[in-house]
């Protein structure tokens, strides 16, 4: 893949790994059984005595969490190894009320694996260092009365299920690393182990960000960028990061190992404190918990209960429905997009895939739309039975396709289904030769001008002479062949 050049005196080049923090949508968490879903409740309403880090309370281990978590080992292949264990973190910052962290450090549950990702029509592939699981940590919430700056300490997120992917330096900018997080929420969600949601804080991303001249064998100092929250905040935080890193070599600077913080308003990365080494944090074995053996069985009872993936969906859509790459990976974007696609092309019947596909994509996507970004069918009144029901109306020729558009609006505010919605309101298409040109006749006595325009060479006047007959038709003739009567009593 071609990398971009940076705007600075010298030739650089960037060098991009990222830590990906991944909550686990499991019903409890990670060590105890306190319910994990704290979004939007009251602070410290979801915790005991595990989570609260009280002295003598000991941990126990959240199975579905390590189901999951070798469940994205297996998606993204990684070697799942037979032992793994957990370990203590130690780090004294005020988000941790045990002052540790249980988390894993030398015996992950997942080794390597990769990422294909397409940035710009260009294949790159991402390669993982691993794949961890670890308990989240309280939440800080900053207060600023006027006179003294403070912060608050809700625990709800403490010991939630929390797994980290760590990738290799192998990326080269920020649209490289944004798109390699949207294919990895992609590849959660249909799993189904995480909605993945970075403005929720459900999917939290880290940076590492170096440069070093072009051709370069080693690696320039690291960087970590962090409090980035969405894709195009990666991106930005990136960019800017290089482009900032260069510049301070070119003046002649010594660039330090560092987190920074990024700023959303500013778009500006800023200094926050020096970067940790694995020794700081003093990792030792988590002595409350014992080491775990994954066997073969377990993988394969995990293997067996993986859904199709979105790169073999896409590649099955274009092989058995005749679709188009990029019909095919916009039905395959959500996988209950895709669900609800096949679902109605079972019902409508596999001859009918691609008239269904197109509705899905054109029409059917507007009206989700306009519910918000990430509305599915499932969130509305309309099912996959009624979009087979209309397509089969449209292709039958009972109604036109003008109709249909007016009929799925209905079904969107009403959940009545189509054919109904079309006996009730008289909307059948117009087939009947004579009545239509009886249409024909009486538009072109009306509109003298467009018949002279057609007849004089204009041929694009047929196009308003159609819109005429299709107005007194009121949309229930099929327009073509409206045209070709036209063009049988113009012509004559």
């Amino acid at each position: 893949m071609t990398t971009p050049t940076i705007q600075t005196k010298t030739d650089y080049e960037a060098v991009i790994g990222v830590e990906v923090h991944i909550q686990l949508k499991t019903k409890s968490k990670m060590f105890c059984s306190c319910d994990r879903e704290y979004f939007d409740t009251a602070p410290n309403t979801h915790v005991c005595s595990v989570c609260l880090g009280m002295p003598g309370m000991l941990p126990v281990i959240n199975q579905q969490a390590v189901s999951y978590t070798i469940m994205a080992g297996l998606a993204l292949g990684c070697e799942i190894p037979r032992h793994s264990k957990f370990d203590r973190k130690n780090y004294p910052y005020p988000d941790l009320v045990k002052g540790y962290q249980i988390s894993q450090y030398d015996q992950p549950f997942c080794v390597g694996g990769e990422l294909e990702i397409d940035v710009d029509g260009e294949h790159h592939v991402v390669h993982l260092e691993r794949i961890h699981l670890e308990e989240d940590t309280a939440r800080l919430l900053h207060r600023d009365d006027g006179a003294e700056g403070y912060s608050l300490i809700d625990v709800n997120r403490s010991g939630s299920p929390l797994m980290e992917l760590v990738t290799k330096p192998d990326m080269h900018s920020g649209a490289e690393a944004a798109a390699f997080l949207r294919k990895l929420r992609q590849t959660m969600r249909y799993l189904g182990i995480s909605d993945a949601d970075m403005e929720k804080g459900q999917m939290r991303c880290d940076a590492n960000v170096s440069i070093r001249p072009r051709g370069q064998a080693e690696l320039g100092t690291k960087v970590e960028v962090k409090n980035m929250n969405s894709f195009r905040s990666v991106q930005r935080a990136i960019e800017f990061e290089i482009e900032r890193q260069g510049k301070a070599l070119d003046a002649g600077e010594r660039l330090v190992q560092e987190t920074r913080g990024y700023v959303d308003a500013t778009g500006e990365t800023v200094s926050q404190r020096s970067k940790e080494e694995a020794h700081d944090y003093r990792y030792f074995p988590e002595p409350d918990l014992p080491p775990m053996v994954i066997d073969a069985s377990v993988l394969e009872e995990i293997r067996a209960r993986m859904p199709e993936l979105p790169d073999a969906r896409r590649a099955r859509f274009e092989s058995d429905y005749g679709l188009t790459p990029d019909e095919a990976r916009t039905l395959t974007d959500s996988r209950e997009r895709s669900d609800a696609f096949e679902e109605a092309v079972r019902a409508a019947g596999a001859n009918l895939a691609r008239p269904v596909a197109l509705w899905f994509i054109g029409d059917v996507a507007k009206h989700l739309n306009e519910r918000g970004q990430e509305a599915e069918l499932s969130d509305t009144k309309v099912t996959p039975a009624h979009i087979a029901e209309l397509v089969t109306l449209v292709e039958s020729k009972a109604i036109t396709a003008t109709t249909a558009k007016d009929v799925l609006g209905t079904a969107f505010e009403t959940g009545e289904m189509p054919k109904k919605i079309v006996d009730a309101q008289g909307l059948g298409a117009v087939s009947d030769e004579g009545a239509i040109d009886a249409l024909v006749t009486a538009a072109i006595e009306a509109n003298p001008k467009p018949v002279e325009d057609y007849r004089s060479g204009k041929q694009s006047a047929i196009g308003f002479l159609v819109g005429q007959v299709m107005r007194g038709a009121k949309g229930r003739a099929d327009a073509n062949q409206v045209a070709e009567l036209l063009r049988k009593h113009l012509d004559a």
